[in-house]
């Protein structure tokens, strides 16, 4: 795969509303994790490269189409109170409620956005993240769920009829997967440690109804690092995502598969993450006029959280945004031809193949 040379514009979705939400000292799901990457974007010349949208909070409307009611007026109750739990992991304070609404918005307006031409892809560095959200329960740290809701906007106002949503966090997006489980308008594609919180993620969990085959699931062991996720992301999610011919592609960025956190197994670096977003650009730029927006989910090694999104943003942009690039040549050359051995993988495309020809 070619070295990106030319400079894009880029979105990111930033607002220190996002660091008001405070689930509680000691909790790994911190401020922190945005605020060392917010403050690389100020620092130096490297904010300067972007676009900064504004953006309003989603509406109930909104969050209604992902989330039964019952849940959205809980999450409303935690409003204002100083400390309140929706369950043993997923703590609030009294902003959270307003963080988790402009979360859920940044990613619908960043949806509108790239169907109306005003940018040419995007970052959302928010929280509380949101892939575990539930229909009818928060859970797993996530309030609602960002990415589903802003899928479930974009199919009711956009007309658009095929999503790719990919999410390489290093837990199973169990919300995401139930929202679109039984439907043929998203394709759901997963990389995750299992078995791990919150278990569900399974090879056999491919969908039901109408949308059997449009659930994809690579399950791991843990230890798994760039070569392997590159080869994942070369031999199957690329060539099922170009056979579903997406209109637009989502991705849930978990930064917890880096090989420093303390959260899992994983060994990826920030070249990988970098090689991961080039083959997501490059995708989106063959099937979708390059309507990407990526949105953050987990990570708690806060260097992983400040390189990993720096080696994204770099690709996002096309631009470097060090004195070197966090991947270079020989490396992605490495990546893009990775034959390491991963029987998961061997397992999933076996699975796949009865959909999708891989």
């Amino acid at each position: 795969m070619q070295e990106i040379d030319f400079m894009r514009k880029t979105a990111i979705y930033r607002d220190d509303l996002f660091l008001e939400h405070e689930p509680g000292i000691s909790h790994p799901e911190s401020p922190d994790r945005l605020r060392v990457i917010y403050e690389q974007l100020d620092g130096g010349e490297i904010g300067s490269r972007f676009f900064f949208p504004e953006f309003t909070p989603a509406s109930a409307a909104d969050i209604t189409r992902n989330h039964d009611r019952e849940l959205y007026d809980r999450v409303l109750q935690t409003s204002g109170r100083s400390h309140d739990f929706l369950d043993a992991d997923t703590q609030t304070s009294a902003r959270s409620y307003d963080a988790a609404m402009l979360a859920a918005g940044a990613v619908i307006d960043g949806i509108r956005r790239l169907h109306a031409g005003e940018m040419d892809n995007g970052f959302c560095l928010v929280r509380p993240p949101g892939h575990h959200a539930e229909k009818d329960r928060s859970m797993g740290f996530c309030l609602f769920n960002n990415v589903a809701v802003g899928a479930r906007w974009a199919l009711a106002n956009l007309g658009l009829k095929r999503i790719f949503i990919i999410d390489w966090d290093l837990h199973h997006g169990n919300g995401t997967q139930h929202s679109f489980y039984e439907t043929d308008n998203v394709l759901y594609c997963s990389t995750h440690q299992f078995p791990y919180y919150p278990g569900t993620g399974t090879v056999m969990e491919t969908g039901r109804g109408k949308g059997e085959g449009f659930t994809v699931n690579v399950p791991l062991s843990g230890g798994q690092g760039d070569m392997e996720y590159a080869r994942i992301f070369n031999e199957l999610i690329v060539p099922v995502g170009q056979q579903f011919e997406p209109e637009l592609i989502l991705v849930s960025c978990g930064f917890d598969i880096y090989n420093g956190d303390p959260l899992g197994a994983m060994e990826v670096t920030p070249a990988g993450f970098a090689y991961l977003t080039r083959v997501m650009v490059s995708l989106a730029e063959k099937i979708c006029n390059g309507r990407l927006l990526i949105t953050l989910e987990g990570g708690y090694n806060l260097r992983g959280m400040r390189d990993g999104a720096l080696a994204v943003l770099e690709e996002l942009c096309g631009e470097q945004l060090g004195v070197k690039p966090w991947l270079d040549s020989a490396t992605a050359g490495n990546m893009s031809s990775s034959t390491v051995q991963l029987s998961a993988l061997d397992q999933a495309m076996n699975v796949t193949r009865s959909y999708w020809k891989i």
